[in-house]
């Protein structure tokens, strides 16, 4: 029997005692157990309406207990379908099986808790469901794991279509990257390939212009090599014409006269081409008055026009222009040659205007006219328009090619108008000065009748043919000719006594100029000035300048008898 001070504190305790105790306690625990019926009212309620899935298992039994939202997401109508047994769990719900739910379990018993664990579980309609699952596993003699599971399908969905771009941008890259290297070597190919050709292009330019310059120093030396025989075909030819012959040798020599001058014009106009193709032509710029470069174009072409039956006239306004006059005088005889060539009746144009701070130098003619599609043609070397026949062919189509490289020398362009039956127009533009220059003005020496005979002249040349061909025809004009080869000839022919005037070719043997000749002769005389005229078929811009420097008059090769006359005259008065 227990006794009675020891069982009223326990039926106190457990509100089995008297009235007064019950009624003591009961209210507390009644209060206990409403909040406990209203936590487990909660749970349930936040069990069954959860959007997660929820679901209770032991390890060694199974599910237990699940909610709706773990039943949907299943494909099951109710919560009891997916209670399943330990063995139906590998079957109907791990995709994994029986593997993947040894894993869970394992790390149950080893951690008590499994978090953030990715996996696919079964659908009803056999198909896979992405989820992520944290297990809590309570170790009492039940084994216990509480289970909250979250659909995350759409995550790995996106993550799967993101995975896609990335690969499908990995592959694009992958493949563009391959198309821009294979694009890059085929750049690199063909940029090997066109510095393959701009070298072989460079290199057949390179031989081009060596070419070039081979021919041009070929044509130059054969032009001058042919131009000394020609010189000394010329002075016998114009010894012969001086004389007074039968008619018959007469007409003879006039023929051969006039293939001279065919070959002459050619070879000049040969070695005008090369030497502007050579570049070896610089312009000397100056001032000069209009008057001072066209009268003399005009009175030189006034016979030659009066010979064509045309009139010449002129239209020269007081303008000053600066240019080179060498270079200018030969554009203009050029196309003055050939308006009195190619002018059958009427007449020709000297004229010049102002066209704001230039000079238009104008020649028309009254001709038979250019086609309009010819314009550019006539500029071509070896062209000449309309010419079927050698026989009508006058001269070798080379003028307009150098007038139009002259041009470019002078920085401007020859340019052509025309209309066939009518005529045409050449013109040129040169700058306008607007001060016109100051000349010194030369009185002219009076005429003292010929001074040619009886005259003592020394010749200088390095060719036998040209001395016997000068001695002859200065020997016709009256003159007392001594020849000679070098200083040392030219010193003894002279016996003791100068000559008054000396000529002499540019180029004679030993590499000796007929510069340093001229200067031991006249050394040999005490340093006396004797006049002296140059005669060379050198015409480059050099020999041009030396002489210029010492004074010197220049004459080219094949020299015309009336030049040298009118040089020599001037230079014994």
């Amino acid at each position: 029997m227990q006794k009675p001070s020891e069982v009223a504190p326990i039926t106190e305790l457990l509100g089995l005692g008297n009235h007064s105790a019950r009624k003591s306690y009961y209210p507390e625990l009644a209060a206990r157990l409403d909040e406990l019926e209203r936590e487990r009212n909660r749970y349930k309620w936040l069990f069954e309406h959860a959007v997660h899935g929820i679901f209770q298992a032991r390890l060694n039994d199974g599910i237990c207990a699940a909610n709706p939202a773990l039943a949907r997401m299943l494909g099951y109508d109710d919560p009891e379908q997916v209670l399943w047994s330990h063995t139906d769990l590998a079957q109907h719900l791990f995709v994994g099986g029986a593997e993947e739910l040894e894993f869970i379990r394992q790390v149950l018993r080893e951690r008590n808790g499994l978090f953030g664990y990715e996996t696919q579980l079964r659908r009803r309609d056999g198909g896979h469901l992405d989820v992520m699952m944290n297990l809590l596993h309570k170790p009492d003699e039940h084994h216990l794991v509480e289970g909250f599971v979250a659909d995350i399908t759409e995550r790995k969905q996106a993550q799967r279509r993101l995975q896609q771009l990335n690969d499908e941008l990995e592959r694009r890259v992958t493949e563009r990257t391959e198309e821009l290297l294979a694009t890059n070597r085929h750049l690199q190919q063909e940029i090997a390939q066109r510095e393959s050709v701009e070298q072989a292009l460079r290199e057949a330019r390179d031989a081009a212009e060596e070419a070039n310059r081979s021919k041009d120093k070929f044509l130059a030396a054969a032009s001058h090599d042919l131009l000394q025989p020609m010189n000394a075909a010329r002075l016998l030819i114009s010894t012969l014409r001086e004389r007074t012959l039968p008619v018959a040798e007469h007409a003879l020599v006039e023929r051969a006269h006039q293939a001279l001058e065919g070959a002459e014009e050619l070879l000049s106009d040969l070695l005008d081409i090369s030497r502007l193709d050579q570049a070896a032509v610089e312009p000397d710029l100056d001032v000069y008055t209009l008057d001072e470069l066209l009268s003399p174009l005009a009175s030189e072409f006034l016979p030659v026009a009066e010979a064509a039956g045309l009139r010449l006239q002129t239209h020269i306004p007081p303008l000053s222009i600066s240019t080179d006059a060498r270079l200018l005088g030969r554009i203009l005889r050029n196309l003055l040659s050939n308006a009195c060539r190619y002018t059958a009746d009427g007449g020709v144009l000297l004229g010049a205007r102002k066209r704001g701070d230039s000079v238009r130098l104008e020649i028309w003619d009254t001709g038979r006219g250019i086609p309009e599609d010819q314009l550019d043609a006539i500029f071509l070397e070896f062209n000449q328009l309309g010419v079927t026949r050698g026989s009508a062919r006058q001269g070798v189509g080379l003028g307009l090619a150098i007038v139009d490289r002259i041009a470019r020398i002078l920085g401007t362009r020859v340019q052509v108008r025309s209309r066939l039956g009518r005529g045409s127009v050449f013109f040129l533009d040169v700058p306008l000065v607007a001060q016109a220059p100051s000349r010194r003005i030369v009185t002219p020496l009076p005429t003292l009748g010929d001074p040619l005979p009886g005259s003592r002249l020394l010749v200088l040349d390095n060719e036998s043919t040209i001395l016997l061909s000068m001695a002859a025809l200065l020997g016709q004009w009256g003159c007392e000719v001594l020849t000679a080869k070098c200083a040392e000839e030219a010193i003894e022919a002279l016996e003791g006594m100068p000559p008054q005037a000396i000529l002499a070719d540019y180029h004679l043997d030993d590499g000796l100029t007929g510069c340093e000749v001229i200067a031991q002769v006249r050394a040999h005389f005490d340093g006396q000035r004797i006049p002296t005229v140059m005669i060379t078929a050198d015409r480059s811009e050099l020999c041009v300048r030396e002489l210029q420097e010492q004074g010197i008059p220049l004459l080219n090769k094949p020299v015309k008898p009336g030049k040298l006359r009118a040089v020599l005259s001037q230079l014994l008065q």
